[in-house]
């Protein structure tokens, strides 16, 4: 079922927003799924980033003006959307997998309180993570996430392994600040 117009305030109180809004979808949308579906290999994901990617859009109004490519803002949008949904599933993995290793050790499972606190550690860290520059929050996920050397995580950003202690310093700052705000 194609996409219908709704009221006018849905976008911005100007009529052209809402005409390019509306041209991009139906001009693009079928497009842009197609593109997903061969990239991720499951429809139903790509439904998904695909929608992700024009609520992006919707929210980020002023993406309209002045793009004279729509299928590489979209393309970039979906890719950077998929990025951040990668580095979701490997918090919670992590989580997960400290979770077993504690089951295993025979320490016993979580309490309900334990597990709820550290959801909410990882909410906390996720939205600190989306608030840092790009290469701040790759630098911290590739060290602690994934455990690689500050050298490693440097050649791979291209910085010096200054820059890249800078970048942790950084968040681990955001996260100080983060918590004392919670405990205040």
């Amino acid at each position: 079922m194609p996409w219908q117009p709704q009221e006018r305030p849905l976008l911005s109180p100007h009529p052209l927003l809402h005409d390019q809004f509306h041209d991009w979808y139906s001009g693009h949308h079928r497009w842009l799924h197609a593109w997903l579906s061969r990239r991720l290999g499951c429809p139903h994901r790509a439904a998904d980033v695909a929608h992700n990617t024009f609520l992006r859009l919707l929210s980020a109004r002023d993406a309209l003006l002045g793009v004279q490519q729509p299928r590489a803002w979209l393309t970039t949008t979906a890719r950077r959307l998929i990025v951040d949904e990668v580095r979701h599933q490997r918090i919670e993995q992590a989580y997960l997998d400290e979770l077993t290793a504690l089951t295993a050790d025979g320490a016993g499972a979580p309490s309900p309180e334990q597990i709820l606190d550290a959801v909410q550690a990882l909410m906390q860290l996720s939205a600190i993570l989306d608030t840092v520059a790009p290469k701040a929050r790759t630098a911290f996920l590739r060290h602690y996430l994934d455990d690689e050397p500050q050298a490693v995580v440097a050649e791979e950003l291209g910085v010096s392994v200054r820059m890249v202690r800078k970048y942790l310093a950084q968040v681990l700052l955001e996260c100080g600040m983060a918590s004392m705000r919670l405990s205040a």
